[in-house]
């Protein structure tokens, strides 16, 4: 298949673990931790501002945050980050802690390779370098040439490559930047054959897809705006173009939309031998219309597969005349099934790979004559390959507890590539021998760290209302468990997203402070399929803050921690969780880090992508919803008391989670903070909601994090 189906997902970037030997001996002396004074800028309350939601009064002292291009709210902006990195730049070991990351960031990362034309592509980061860089080698064993180094799209890093397609005969490549970490996008093209950028620009494009048809491409966009609004305007009428090389995009050919529905935008995917064209609807994060086109018949019409937005269609590929098509229609836990355009009623579905009743079927290749189908299985991958026919062969041996990446193959190649990652591992490349469906590691990372000084263990503990929890604990092999260990709890809980075993650097020091990494599976994710996400939507969302909240009860009355010595941490959705249950337990938690948070739940859907999220969250002019929201919206529920140190980070270039939640989070907590513990606002320039940011960003940020979580623990430090 070409790019997959594209449907909108809450995107969050998971602030994952790294670790390392632990041995490493103390040379920090004995500090007193005296508290850092902080005296927070003024910051104007219009006492005049408030709504009625359905005869109840809410107040909105702060809305002006909102305008994120006034002066008012830059010169805001500008004086909370002094306050923040004046605060910071005084906890002694936060520059050692920053060096430290730096030398465990520092080992090359591969991705799969993939096979376009006569040549196969990868990504690798030689290790600090701002990002990933694509090479072409005539086979995976030749030696590569660097194609495309997006460290050169802007001077300081902050430009990144995000989508990408090569023409079916490999000589074109179509690829889009992002400028600052928003999600517009600016596609360009290259002539491979010549090395030479061709005059083709598109831009306005959103939230899709670079699918190539003969000597074009197919790709989404939305109207243009005024540059003053362009990360906050509500993205409506978005639809799908056909580019043709050689022409301007005044003249691309509209290929689907709906003026009559202005919430609904379209993406469009086209089958590996380009003989089909799947255009996806979409309104929310869960649920899609689908419609196909043969590309191969003259005067071919869509044909509609599915036309409401009641479960999810993701095509995989075709088998002839078959589209092969995920699904989680009539199977909670999601199928394969076959489905055939000239019969496209569902009378006529054929099941391929039927539904698994304990494990999620996450995602489906099609390499050499066979289907690699990866699923979840109690949160962690398993790898399990059937033929064409949907007969299972066999189920692929993997290292440990992981998550299984990206997948990679093509019809009639005798080999597949997929990454693997763990808690303790960064990721590894196997080659898959398609005939034996043996594996081998293709290429490993070295860096500075040895995981086998510590574990990872999943345990399950009791919810408020008894359902089973699963959560993974990794942390040093024989830690004692006396109540002392820093120990940082990581959530996500929404949109159907599973939060799975990953490595990352940012987490080493952590652990080699004696700390313990956790991360919660609780409801609303998609770990354990549709009935587990919808346990945690609409006004069943406290199952998801209850789900949070549980785990750290349980950390503590294990001894794993205090309520002094932990820390919650959550992006997007997850800065909501971390929001919601702050306010709503402030005694439990030492350390609060919401991240580009969804913090104000009676406003979220006025501003860009926002209203698509309803499908999980409700709104606020929902009668029956909007007391389901208020009664947990963040914003809205800060009162007079002491919360937790807490450190709310977001970005000035997010057009996914507009930074105005977090401002307004920030004033209001300012104004509301009892205790002496500081509430600060970390907001990162030329930045968005995570996706392409450089790596000299992430390991800043990830410093501050840490230095601030330890220095409110009053945690020594080795370094």
């Amino acid at each position: 298949m070409k790019p997959l189906l594209f449907i909108p997902v809450f995107i969050v970037v998971l602030c994952t673990m790294a670790c390392n030997s632990g041995d490493k001996k103390s040379n920090t002396q004995t500090m007193e931790f005296k508290k850092i004074p902080v005296t927070y800028p003024a910051t104007r309350k219009d006492t005049t501002v408030s709504d009625n939601y359905f005869g109840t009064k809410v107040n909105d002292p702060y809305r002006w945050l909102e305008d994120d291009q006034s002066a008012e709210t830059k010169d805001w902006v500008q004086k909370q980050n002094i306050v923040t990195f004046g605060y910071l730049s005084q906890v002694p070991y936060r520059e050692k802690i920053r060096k430290r990351l730096e030398q465990i960031w520092n080992y090359e990362k591969y991705g799969s390779p993939f096979k376009e034309g006569d040549k196969y592509y990868f990504f690798k980061n030689d290790g600090l370098q701002n990002q990933s860089v694509l090479y072409v080698q005539d086979n995976p064993e030749s030696e590569p040439k660097m194609l495309l180094d997006p460290n050169t799209f802007s001077d300081d890093g902050t430009t990144s490559l995000q989508e990408l397609d090569f023409s079916k005969d490999g000589r074109h490549l179509a690829y889009s930047i992002s400028k600052g970490g928003s999600d517009w996008r600016t596609i360009f093209v290259k002539d491979l054959q010549s090395g030479q950028m061709l005059p083709d620009q598109i831009e306005w494009a959103k939230f899709t897809n670079i699918a190539w048809k003969g000597d074009g491409f197919y790709y989404t966009r939305f109207p243009e705006t005024t540059e003053g609004a362009k990360l906050t305007a509500t993205n409506k009428f978005g639809a799908v173009y056909f580019h043709k090389l050689g022409t301007q995009q005044k003249d691309d050919l509209l290929v689907y939309n709906d003026k009559a529905n202005p919430d609904r935008s379209f993406g469009a995917a086209t089958t590996d031998d380009e003989r089909f064209l799947c255009v996806s609807g979409w309104e929310s994060t869960s649920g899609n219309m689908l419609f196909v086109k043969d590309l191969s018949a003259d005067k071919s019409i869509f044909v509609p597969i599915a036309t409401d937005f009641e479960h999810d269609f993701n095509v995989i590929d075709n088998n002839g005349d078959k589209l092969i098509i995920l699904t989680n229609q009539s199977a909670p836990n999601q199928r394969l099934i076959l489905v055939d355009p000239a019969r496209p009623k569902p009378d006529h579905w054929e099941i391929l790979v039927p539904e698994d009743s304990a494990d999620v079927l996450q995602g489906a290749a099609v390499c050499g004559d066979k289907i690699i189908c990866s699923y979840l299985h109690h949160a962690s991958s398993a790898l399990r390959v059937f033929d064409l026919q949907g007969k299972f062969l066999k189920e692929v041996t993997l290292p440990e507890i992981g998550t299984v990446g990206s997948i990679s193959g093509k019809r009639g190649e005798s080999q597949a590539f997929f990454g693997f990652t763990s808690f303790l591992r960064p990721t590894t490349i196997y080659a898959l021998d398609m005939n034996t469906l043996n594996t081998r590691i293709f290429k490993a990372p070295k860096l500075d760290f040895n995981p086998d000084a510590y574990t990872t263990e999943q345990i399950w503990y009791p919810g408020k209302d008894g359902t089973r929890v699963p959560m993974f604990i990794t942390r040093k092999k024989n830690i004692a468990r006396d109540g002392t260990n820093p120990t940082l709890l990581y959530g996500y809980g929404g949109f159907n997203i599973s939060v799975t075993p990953a490595f990352s650097p940012s987490r080493a020091a952590l652990l080699e402070n004696n700390g313990i990494y956790v991360v919660a599976n609780i409801r609303g994710g998609g770990e354990f399929g549709e009935k587990w996400h919808e346990a945690g939507t609409k006004c069943q969302k406290q199952n998801v803050f209850d789900d949070f909240i549980s785990a750290a009860e349980y950390l503590i009355a294990g001894k794993y921690t205090s309520r002094e010595r932990l820390a919650i941490q959550g992006g997007s959705n997850g800065g909501l969780l971390v929001g919601a249950c702050m306010t709503q337990r402030p005694d439990l938690f030492g350390v609060c880090f919401p991240a580009v948070g969804v913090l104000d739940m009676l406003r979220y859907h006025q501003f860009t992508i926002g209203y698509a999220w309803a499908t999980d969250y409700g709104r606020s002019d929902n009668k029956d919803e909007f007391p389901c929201l208020y009664k947990y919206s963040p914003l809205h529920n800060i009162k007079k008391t002491a919360y937790p140190a807490t450190l709310i980070t977001t970005a000035d270039h997010d057009d996914r989670v507009v930074p105005a939640h977090s401002f307004k989070f920030a004033a209001t907590l300012q104004e509301y903070q009892q205790g002496d513990n500081p509430t600060l606002i970390r907001i990162e320039t030329s930045a968005g909601h995570g996706a392409g940011k450089p790596t000299s960003k992430s390991i800043e940020e990830a410093a501050d994090i840490l230095s601030f979580m330890f220095w409110n623990m009053k945690m020594q430090v080795i370094y």
